[in-house]
């Protein structure tokens, strides 16, 4: 399981591998916090539930992924220990977290350009790319 920034000419991208469909989603929110330079407070746990429904893998990932940026941008939450389970394109997820100290780089949008989930020997693959 892991994620690596991809070079592009005007967003942010990144390269998602995981095991199983659970595991792409987490590697994707940690990605996520690392290309946005996420700092959190020590101080304070917050807990946050998300239930999403989407028509699709590729749709879940994105809604998924927006939800984590609203939370950061208007809430000022972010989370770096996730319980999620996928089922039937529902998403279940038990986040945990703190209130954000900083963050470096703001993410306007989680795109669907070229974004496909693919199997690779060991396990799925995508690359998603951010509008910054």
């Amino acid at each position: 399981m892991g994620f690596e920034e991809l070079p592009h000419t005007a967003d942010v991208a990144m390269r998602i591998w995981a095991d199983d469909l659970p595991g792409l989603f987490v590697e994707a929110a940690r990605g996520l916090n690392v290309l946005s330079g996420v700092h959190l407070s020590d101080k304070t746990i917050q807990c946050q539930t998300l239930d999403i429904e989407s028509e699709d893998s590729e749709s879940l990932l994105v809604a998924f992924l927006t939800e984590l940026v609203y939370l950061a941008e208007q809430e000022n939450m972010a989370f770096d220990k996730f319980d999620l389970s996928i089922k039937n394109n529902h998403l279940h997820a038990d986040l945990q977290g703190s209130s954000l100290v900083s963050i470096t780089k703001n993410i306007k949008a989680v795109t669907f350009h070229n974004l496909q989930i693919q199997p690779i020997p060991c396990g799925l693959q995508v690359e998603i790319v951010f509008d910054v």
